[in-house]
């Protein structure tokens, strides 16, 4: 079983493509085998933590366009 990492001392960047209204998600660097990511609009909310293989897999999917933006 994984111990779920404290996020208390976290410091979240915001992605550069953040929109004017900056809605948009942030991670969490520095955390061995996770990047914690959270909805910048709540960031009091939860926080999912991804592997570094997912992400990589996430961020390969947005670049190929794989996900609609709704646009």
């Amino acid at each position: 079983m994984t111990q779920t990492p404290d996020l208390s001392a976290a410091v979240w960047r915001k992605s550069s493509f953040s929109g004017p209204d900056n809605e948009c998600i942030e991670v969490a660097d520095g955390f061995s085998g996770v990047l914690p990511v959270r909805d910048s609009k709540d960031p009091r909310g939860p926080s999912l933590l991804f592997t570094a293989d997912a992400w990589t897999a996430f961020i390969t999917g947005v670049r190929a366009g794989e996900f609609p933006t709704g646009r």
